[in-house]
């Protein structure tokens, strides 16, 4: 009789609560927060020299709808917020202090994003988000100041989920980047193609900018590196490939296109898509090729078991990570809420990983009206408005908006109590042909700042007879 061979069945998977707080080896994340502790130190000494310029010189900030409230600090104590927050960046790096430390920078490098929609950049945005989950991970528990001096803080191991949650942070904005990509104007090269011409004048490359295989190779080769950058990561085979096609990619975009530390932190975010324990592979790696003395084998502790029943504060935790997950995953896709294309609305375009999708070209006058008296005249901004926030607003609807609002108050406090100001804003998107932006014969002092779809936003169309020849105009 043949005999009956009797296999096990396979142990149960355990939950995803389970496997998100077994342990993982801490040393990729400590190497994550000092490298991301020393990039924000540079990043604040990168901005000290244009506090002035753009912090305390303007005479307007445009804020960001529901943070108003965010003002400048009077006089120089704008320096000495860019001191602590430098100085929290520092205490990050070397773990003292890391909780309050991180939220401090949190906190303080927010509000410098918050003070200008001018401003704004995805990967400052990013930073404040890296900048907030710092807060939570445990990354000062080993390497840091802070396990020097409380021995019993230190550990070799951390969850699971503090690695998770930075891989997640950082593959969000390649995912969505990606997607937004798969327009139109993008895959005919635009606007890459308008920014590529304008560096045709750089020594050794500048030829090449022009090639239309360049062109193309830039706008389909940054649509599939998005997108399969992270999973290309996460599959241990092409791992290896990936992380140097990532290193290439934000090679040529830093020395391109002008976005600061950008592509040092994402180089250093990637390697969060390693196993965890690649720094100790990598120094013995190192100590082997150096021929050093090997350092004495610490005794391998015995794996610690996957919990077996969630904490109140574990419940508390996963709450947390559920809800902004689903934040992160849903607020980017707002501008399916909105009629018309978000590249020429801008409703839902900003904190939605829409990177480098549209060139907007055009000039803004603002016109006041008396209704007392009819009388109308154009508004003179000098002296009201920086060029480089002018240059900003022009084809920004929110921002228009507010500094019509910011000028009509200004005329009534100079004695026009019911003053209307309307815009003429002809734009070009993507090298088009200009459209009006702003509806002409809207009052913008009737119109208050909402997130609810603005009427007032003309959509993008040809221009009637009495638009186009008032356009012709101008």
């Amino acid at each position: 009789m043949e005999d009956r061979q009797h296999h096990e069945p396979p142990a149960p998977r355990p939950p995803l609560w389970a496997r998100l707080f077994g342990p993982v080896d801490i040393a990729s994340l400590v190497c994550f927060r000092v490298a991301f502790g020393v990039l924000m130190m540079v990043e604040v000494l990168r901005y000290i020299p244009r506090i002035e310029r753009y912090y305390i010189d303007p005479p307007i900030h445009f804020t960001y709808y529901g943070f108003e409230w965010v003002q400048p600090w009077p006089g120089d104590w704008m320096y000495v917020h860019f001191g602590v927050i430098g100085l929290a960046a520092l205490c990050v790096t070397i773990g003292l202090c890391y909780r309050f430390a991180a939220a401090v920078f949190f906190l303080g490098f927010s509000y410098m994003f918050l003070l200008e929609q001018a401003r704004y950049l995805n990967h400052i945005y990013l930073l404040c988000l890296i900048a907030f989950i710092m807060i939570f991970v445990p990354a000062h528990r080993a390497f840091s100041v802070d396990a020097w001096l409380r021995p019993k803080l230190r550990s070799d191991t951390v969850p699971a989920w503090a690695l998770r949650l930075v891989q997640l942070q950082i593959g969000i904005p390649y995912f969505f980047g990606g997607l937004a990509k798969i327009n139109h104007d993008w895959l005919r090269g635009e606007p890459m193609r308008m920014w590529l011409a304008e560096r045709a004048d750089r020594p050794l490359i500048g030829p090449l900018m022009t090639k239309e295989w360049v062109v193309y190779f830039f706008s389909y080769g940054g649509l599939l590196f998005d997108l399969l950058i992270v999973p290309a990561m996460l599959w241990r085979r092409t791992r290896p490939y990936a992380f140097v096609a990532a290193l290439v990619f934000h090679f040529i975009n830093g020395n391109i296109f002008t976005i600061g530390i950008f592509p040092w932190v994402m180089a250093a975010a990637t390697l969060m898509y390693f196993p965890p324990d690649w720094p100790r592979r990598f120094r013995d790696f190192l100590g082997r090729l150096l021929r050093l003395p090997a350092a004495e084998p610490r005794p391998t502790p015995p794996p610690l078991p996957l919990p077996t029943r969630a904490t109140g504060a574990q419940k508390c935790l996963l709450a947390f990570l559920g809800v902004y997950t689903a934040w992160q995953l849903l607020f980017p896709l707002r501008h399916w809420l909105y009629p018309g294309d978000v590249a020429w609305t801008e409703e839902g375009h900003k904190f939605s990983w829409r990177m480098k999708l549209r060139d907007k070209a055009g000039t803004v006058s603002f016109h006041a009206t008396d209704p007392s008296t009819g009388e109308s005249w154009r508004i003179d901004l000098r002296g009201k408005v920086k060029k480089w926030q002018l240059s900003e607003m022009t084809g920004r609807p929110e921002m228009i908006l507010q500094l019509a609002h910011h000028l009509g108050e200004q005329l009534r406090a100079e004695g026009v109590p019911d003053v209307e100001i309307r815009v003429l804003a002809p734009v070009s998107l993507n090298g088009r042909e200009p459209q009006f932006l702003i509806d002409p014969d809207v009052d913008l002092m009737k119109v208050e700042r909402s997130l609810l779809p603005a009427s007032w936003i003309r959509p993008e169309a040809p221009l009637e007879p009495a638009a186009q020849a008032r356009l012709s105009e101008m």
